[in-house]
Formats: C-alpha cells, sequence, structure tokens
C-alpha cells in the first residue's frame, strides 16, 4: 500500500502570474534593468518592505538591514526585491498640530505596503520597521496579504549620558517643563538636548516602539531576539540577514501569517508586553492588526489576560533601566522562557522560525543572577497588569489607563476642561494648573484630532514641574510610550460625536479607580441629559487630503482606529 503524497506547495504562486509565459515578455523586460536575469524569474520573489528615511533617527539605517534582508533571501534561493514605504516621526511632531499625522501614517504604510506587494505579485515579504507606527503599518499589511512573512526589528537606540545618568527623547520632553519651572537652567536644557540622542535606532525605554517589537516576537512573527537588539549591532544585521532565509523556508514550507497570528499568539503579545510594562499604544495597535487578520480582539481581552500576568520589568519610562540594559542581560527570550513555565504563555503557537514557540525557547538560558531589570514572578512590581481598562459614565465604551502602581491607584480631583492639545500645553507650560487638577483634553480623537495625538509633551511638562503624582491627565487622544504619570487615554466615545467627555465642565469632579477599573464624573444623569439637549457637533476641521479621508473612515479607539473596516 502506498503512502498517500502530499500535497505540492506552489511557492511562486503570486510571481509565476507576472513572469511566466511568452505573453508576459514585457513583464520581464521591465524587470531586467532593476536586476533580474534569466534564472531569477523561475525563483519565488520576495518584497523587502523597508521604512528607511532619513526623516528620524529610529529609521536612518534600515536601508543597510534591508540589503541584509535581500541577501538573506538571495542565498536561499529566492529573489529579493527591495521597496520603501513612509515614516513620520512622533518625536520630532509632538506638540505641534503635525502630529495628527502620526497614527494616520500607521494606515498609509499598511495601505502602501499591501499596493506594491498585490501590484507586483510577490510570493513572500520582509518587513523592516523602526519607529513606533512602521511596527503595526507592516504587521497590518502582512495580516491582510496572508503571504509567508517575516518581521524585522531594527533595533533600539543607545542611551545618551548627562551627569552620569542615562538620557532618551524623554529626558528632553521633561527637561522643557522643568526649565519651564526655572529647575534647570536655558543652559542645561540645551546639553542634554544635544546628548540625548546619540545615533540611530528607536527611542531607548520600554516605549512604543520597543513594546510593539517585543509584541511581535512573543506573536512569533519575528526571528527570536529580534526584539531585543541594538540599531548598530552585529547581531541587527545578522538578523535581518537571517529574517531572508526564513521567509524563504516559510515559503518552502507554505506557512502564512494567518497560522501563526492566532487568538493565542495575540494572547501571547499581551502578555509579554504587560510583563515588560509596555505602552498604551499596544492596545490600539493589537487590536488593529487582530482585525487584520480575522482574530476577534476586544478591550476585554486585554483585562481577562491582564489578570493573571505580573508586570516584571523596572524599565523606562516609569523605571529605571533601558532597553540597551535588558540587552545587556539576555533581553526578553529569558523572560518568554520563565512565563512558559509558569503557564502564562501558549507554548504550541507557531512562529516564522516554522517551530512552536515552546521549541525556540528550549535551550535559553535564564537572566544571571546580579541583574535586577526583571523581577522574578513572586516579587512582581505589580501583581497583575499596568495596562488598565477602564469604564465607567465617563467613558462607558472604555478607556485606557497606565498604572504601573509608582502613581497609586486612585485618584480624585477637579476637571480642568481644554478642547484642545495646544490649549491645554499653554495652560501647563503657564503654571496654571495645580496640584489636584485633572487636566481633560478632548476633540483629539481619532474623528475629532483627526488622528489622536499623543500628550507626550503634557505629560513631560507636568512631570518635568514635580506635578507627576499630584495631577492626572485624560484624553480621548492617547500617549507616548514615554508617558508615565497618572494619565488615562483612548476615552470612547470620544468628544467629537458626542461622547460624555464632550459634556464635562471645569469644575466637576472626576474619579478615576484602576482597582475597581471606573472612571466616573460625580454629575447626574439628568444634568447630563440637560448638557446633550445642548452639545453641538463640532465641524470637521479637515476637508480635503488625507486627514479627511483617515476622519470620514475611522471608527472608535475601541476598535483599534481601523479605516478598513468595511
Amino acid at each position: 500500500m502506498t503512502k498517500p503524497t502530499k500535497p505540492s506547495i506552489n511557492k511562486r504562486r503570486f510571481s509565476s502570474i507576472v513572469v511566466d509565459g511568452n505573453d508576459r515578455a514585457a513583464s520581464r523586460a521591465m524587470l531586467r534593468p532593476v536586476g533580474f536575469s534569466d534564472a531569477d524569474f523561475k525563483k519565488p520573489q520576495v518584497g523587502i518592505a523597508s521604512t528607511w528615511s532619513m526623516v528620524t533617527p529610529c529609521n536612518m539605517h534600515i536601508n543597510t538591514l534591508a540589503d541584509e534582508a535581500c541577501k538573506g533571501v538571495d542565498a536561499s534561493r529566492g529573489k529579493g526585491v527591495i521597496f520603501n514605504t513612509i515614516t513620520v516621526s512622533d518625536g520630532i511632531s509632538m506638540g505641534t498640530e503635525n502630529m495628527k499625522y502620526s497614527l494616520v501614517s500607521r494606515e498609509v504604510i499598511a495601505d502602501s505596503i499591501e499596493t506594491v506587494m498585490a501590484c507586483q505579485g510577490f510570493d513572500g515579504i520582509v518587513a523592516i520597521g523602526g519607529c513606533d507606527k512602521n511596527m503595526p503599518g507592516c504587521l497590518m499589511a502582512i495580516a491582510r496579504l496572508n503571504r509567508p512573512a517575516v518581521f524585522v526589528y531594527g533595533g533600539t537606540i543607545l542611551p545618551g549620558k548627562h551627569k552620569d545618568k542615562q538620557l532618551d527623547v524623554v529626558s528632553v520632553f521633561e527637561a522643557i517643563g522643568a526649565q519651564a519651572n526655572n529647575k534647570i537652567s536655558l543652559k542645561e536644557l540645551n546639553d542634554i538636548e544635544h546628548k540625548a540622542i546619540p545615533g540611530p535606532g528607536s527611542c531607548g525605554g520600554m516605549y512604543t516602539a520597543n513594546t510593539m517589537a517585543s509584541a511581535i516576537e512573543a506573536m512569533g512573527m519575528s526571528l527570536s531576539n529580534s526584539s531585543a537588539q541594538s540599531a548598530i549591532s552585529t547581531h541587527k544585521l545578522k538578523d535581518s540577514e537571517d529574517a531572508g532565509r526564513a521567509v524563504m523556508n516559510l515559503i518552502n514550507k507554505g506557512i502564512t501569517p494567518k497560522m501563526i497570528m492566532t487568538k493565542k499568539a495575540f494572547e501571547n503579545a499581551i502578555t509579554v508586553a504587560i510583563a515588560l510594562g509596555g505602552s498604551t499604544n499596544l492596545v490600539l495597535h493589537l487590536l488593529a492588526m487582530a482585525h487584520s487578520i480575522g482574530v476577534k480582539l476586544s478591550l476585554a481581552d486585554f483585562t481577562r489576560v491582564g489578570k493573571r500576568v505580573p508586570m516584571l520589568a523596572d524599565l523606562k519610562p516609569s523605571g529605571r533601566y533601558s532597553m540597551a540594559d535588558l540587552i545587556n542581560v539576555g533581553g526578553i527570550q529569558p523572560l518568554m522562557k520563565m512565563l512558559l513555565g509558569a503557564g502564562l504563555l501558549h507554548g504550541d503557537c507557531l512562529t516564522v522560525t516554522g517551530k512552536t514557540l515552546k521549541q525556540n525557547l528550549a535551550k535559553v538560558k535564564p537572566y544571571p543572577g546580579t541583574q535586577d531589570i526583571i523581577r522574578p514572578l513572586d516579587n512582581p512590581i505589580k501583581a497583575d497588569s499596568h495596562l488598565v481598562i477602564l469604564k465607567g459614565n465617563l467613558a462607558p465604551d472604555g478607556a485606557v489607563a497606565k498604572i504601573s502602581g509608582h502613581e497609586g491607584f486612585q485618584f480624585e480631583g477637579i476637571a480642568r476642561v481644554f478642547n484642545s492639545s495646544d490649549a491645554a500645553l499653554k495652560a501647563i507650560l503657564g503654571k496654571k494648573i495645580k496640584s489636584g487638577d485633572v487636566v481633560v483634553i478632548r476633540n483629539e480623537g481619532p474623528k475629532g484630532g483627526p488622528g489622536m495625538q499623543e500628550m507626550l509633551s503634557h505629560t513631560g511638562a507636568i512631570m518635568g514641574q514635580g506635578l507627576g503624582n499630584d495631577v492626572a491627565l485624560i484624553t480621548d487622544g492617547r500617549f507616548s510610550g514615554g508617558t508615565h504619570g497618572f494619565v488615562v487615554g483612548h476615552i470612547t466615545p470620544e468628544a467629537h460625536v458626542g461622547g460624555p467627555i464632550s459634556l464635562l465642565k471645569n469644575g466637576d469632579r472626576i474619579t478615576i479607580d484602576a482597582s475597581s477599573k471606573k472612571i466616573t464624573m460625580d454629575v447626574s444623569a439628568k444634568e447630563l441629559a440637560l448638557r446633550k439637549k445642548q452639545w453641538k457637533a463640532p465641524k470637521q476641521k479637515y476637508n480635503r487630503g488625507v486627514l479627511a479621508k483617515y476622519a470620514a473612515n475611522v471608527s472608535s479607539a475601541s476598535e483599534g482606529a481601523i479605516t478598513d473596516r468595511f
């Protein structure tokens, strides 16, 4: 009796349509000048999606990584083709109207990678991202296309140094607040500005870039340790070349993202990000990525997973250490093995190595006994998640708080309401905010901004003025991964569509309770109904261009602020 044969895998499912046959001679003619030989037309084609740009240090080195990825593809009997997509810099645009384009860039990146990949007929993809929105944008495109794929993180920046203290971009934002409050001199602010960003790589704490890179590795869409390598290291060059080889292995085996990006894989991503004390932007981006791959993920899943996962990492912004410090003691792999051993990760999830997560972690050694960056499970910084989903009469559809425990778990104060990010920042820098205030920034949601600005300038100024423990900030916008303090973002429904945050008035008492997971305003239902009758929908600020299109199509933050929801 003969054994049944396995169905053959079409390794050139997409490229063959473009280049095979006499009728495709014109296509082949167009490809010869860009480096194709006769032999190349018989190979699987892999798109190398590069986010290289001299716009920001996060991405200034990614062209080199793209070249290495291409080498890996070509050495594995494939044909690599490099193409570019955009990036913008949150750190540069922060605190200006321009920052409204930041979250929008995630959609542009996803759309542009999908467009090139699908039009050119590439059989697989290596996507390389640096700045915050690159990573979810790349993964959203990868998910939509469902072709063999590997993501490469561009790597973290090395810390700057001033007076024997590590610096990063958040140090500069906080120094601005300190100088405005006469706590440091203008000369010291200038010194910090010059020293904070010493070279290539993404912002150096457990901010959004490092959070998303870690989550993607935990999800299985990056090679082991991709998230914990310096941007300028030989390890990152090898990671990029290995990714090119890995995508060819996935093509040969017929492994696609839908086999990897499962519900359990998303739970692994949430688990690792919580243990690391990651950014609130994780919630927004994982919701969007899950939608793109067809996985049902909701705010409730973050609460469910968060109940059993402790926060273990003493990393910036709320902690002491940088990502470079974590790299020096072993990165996130020993943490993942620790979590797996405690039954907190799904070890049977497939990864881009072609092996399961458990198999990848089998030979990983524990952290050295002298390190104190990652706490043991029985001595956590916080026993459950620092990412707290709040609901209540101020946010009936949910809001996201970042409560590491340093801030306390409750805050009660008086609303100081601002109808724009700019107005709030002027008041903060003008020393018009005092202890006990809850700064309310509204009309900055996905539709209302449009684009959901980050409030790092605001929280940096508050921290720099020494008010971090005495003032809360809430918004229908969002926060940088560099933010710390008592902050609540993603309040939904947003003000632009008449959510309760639009009805707040100066002097209203607000209570934020992370223990009971509630955010409420002490205003009666009768009074709220009266205010609702008097409320008028604001006019959209943009009538043409990318922001207008975004505002017309974007969903609520509680759904990931997605635009492809048809």
